[in-house]
């Protein structure tokens, strides 16, 4: 499966609104343009409600009264976050702030590990750098679903004031909790000392992220002394280099040339890429190929399921990669396939009996673990799958899908449109009229889980999916090979222009 080298960022081109759009929350809280949307005048009461949601919607018999503040290494995001600490202590809750930027699954790991109610994360994720915003996580360690965040909305409606209290905040060591809590779950010394012996490199990117330091923490100092694992980009950089902490392979041709240059010289390497904050992963193979979770999944489902031997379905979205499934029912484990956005794959995994779960994106969760995305731990089973097999991803990823239906190749393009009047049509046309036959090939099924999916044949599909909120759609095709799957996106981009 090529490298998937064609996709405009969300927003990264879009001129910055000069008035504030209203506090909504989308999937996974509520971000906007810091200094227009996210001010400490509009934070401080989302925070408040938000805190006194977690407080009324507390499972039975939880007594804690501390919720965890955490946050990433974006521009005023460590000021925002002991700012409201002032709002939940107005709530009559006791604040707890993490004393640096961590990734956000280490607020969800805090929130399990100390009993918390939940825990208000300020982040913009994988957005562009003039982005900021909030994230709420339950006490079960994991975002809260839309029915949590439309009852916040409703608080702020009503008008209630909450009147932020100052004081003292205690702080502790959530990076270092964090960090320890995966190392009892995963052997790391072992880890580190199979890369050694297998002569393999991992380079890993946290594109300035607050995941920067956590797999060498994990792998330990001798794996960095020997060189076994090397990290760049690992300073704070709010700009993030000038590009939206996304990873994706138009951001991360640094990355791209060290795992290159290590295997030409002879150490073959694997580059390891997290998000802004930590919760999205993709990775580099030894040959320089872009590996998203589209090959990355297939891959964990196979470790997990064969090698470990580990219970539990697998949770796909509609856009995920056909190989998931073909590797899941190789291995007799039933798929459930979701609705795009990881909250449908957490509430699959709150239910019990998932081995893992993730989307095209970048998300990966395991049930063996949180309901959240923990990129580091993901990268921890990466690493271990390569161990366990004894060779390099891009080997190990080829040997993968001869066993179980051949290379297929898959790309997204997401499309602006003109204006939501045109999206409306598009929207219309494909509901009541959806193509029988895309760029000569005929449609063989219609699936409607979310947005149109259109399957053409093995290995080969086109879906078009509209964003929830923008007049922007989003073209994802897999197909056998990759210049039809340019093929199918140019026939799309085509379609969706001319409605």
């Amino acid at each position: 499966m090529p490298p998937e080298v064609v996709f405009i960022g969300p927003m990264s081109s879009a001129p910055l609104p000069l008035q504030a759009s209203p506090i909504a929350f989308g999937t996974d809280g509520w971000r906007g343009i810091l200094g227009v949307d996210i001010t400490v005048e509009r934070l401080l009461p989302v925070a408040a409600a938000a805190a006194r949601e977690l407080e009324s919607s507390a499972p039975e018999g939880l007594g804690s009264r501390e919720v965890v503040i955490g946050y990433d290494r974006r521009f005023l995001a460590p000021e925002l976050a002991a700012a409201i600490a002032a709002a939940v202590r107005g709530a009559q809750l006791q604040p707890v702030l993490s004393a640096s930027p961590t990734p956000t699954p280490a607020s969800s790991w805090a929130v399990v590990e100390r009993g918390a109610l939940g825990a208000l994360v300020i982040t913009a994720s994988h957005n562009p750098p003039e982005w900021l915003g909030l994230k709420i996580k339950g006490p079960f360690g994991g975002s809260v679903e839309g029915d949590f965040t439309a009852r916040v909305e409703r608080r702020l409606a009503a008008g209630g004031i909450t009147v932020p209290i100052a004081g003292d905040t205690e702080t502790f060591d959530a990076m270092g909790a964090y960090v320890a809590g995966l190392r009892a779950k995963v052997d790391t010394d072992a880890l580190a000392a199979g890369l050694e012996r297998l002569g393999l490199r991992v380079i890993v990117d946290p594109m300035h992220g607050s995941a920067a330091g956590v797999l060498p923490a994990l792998l330990g100092p001798k794996a960095v002394e020997t060189g076994v694992i090397r990290e760049i980009r690992s300073q704070r950089d709010p700009l993030f280099g000038g590009h939206p902490p996304e990873p994706l392979a138009p951001y991360l041709a640094e990355l791209i040339s060290a795992v290159r240059t290590s295997t030409a010289e002879g150490q073959p390497a694997m580059g390891v890429v997290f998000d802004g904050d930590g919760d999205r992963i993709a990775a580099i193979d030894e040959n320089g190929r872009f590996c998203s979770t589209q090959l990355l999944m297939p891959l964990f489902i196979d470790h997990l399921a064969r090698a470990r031997a580990l219970p539990g379905t697998v949770i796909k979205t509609v856009s995920g990669s056909d190989l998931m499934a073909l590797v899941a029912e190789d291995l007799g484990r039933q798929v459930i396939e979701m609705p795009v956005g990881f909250k449908y794959i957490a509430a699959e995994m709150l239910a019990g009996g998932v081995l893992v779960g993730g989307e095209e994106s970048g998300g990966v969760g395991f049930g063996m673990h949180l309901p959240e995305r923990d990129a580091p731990f993901a990268a921890l089973l990466l690493i271990e799958a390569l161990v366990e097999g004894g060779v390099p991803l891009g080997r190990r990823i080829d040997a993968l899908q001869a066993r179980c239906g051949g290379a297929a190749a898959y790309d997204r393009l997401d499309l602006r449109l003109a204006d939501m009047a045109a999206r409306g049509r598009l929207e219309r046309f494909l509901v009541e009229t959806p193509p029988m036959e895309v760029a000569g090939a005929p449609v063989q099924q219609v699936i409607s889980t979310d947005g149109v999916k259109l399957r053409l044949g093995p290995n080969h599909w086109l879906m078009l999916r509209f964003s929830g909120t923008e007049p922007l759609l989003r073209l994802y095709c897999e197909s056998p090979t990759a210049e039809r799957v340019a093929e199918v996106l140019a026939w799309a981009r085509q379609l969706a222009e001319g409605i």
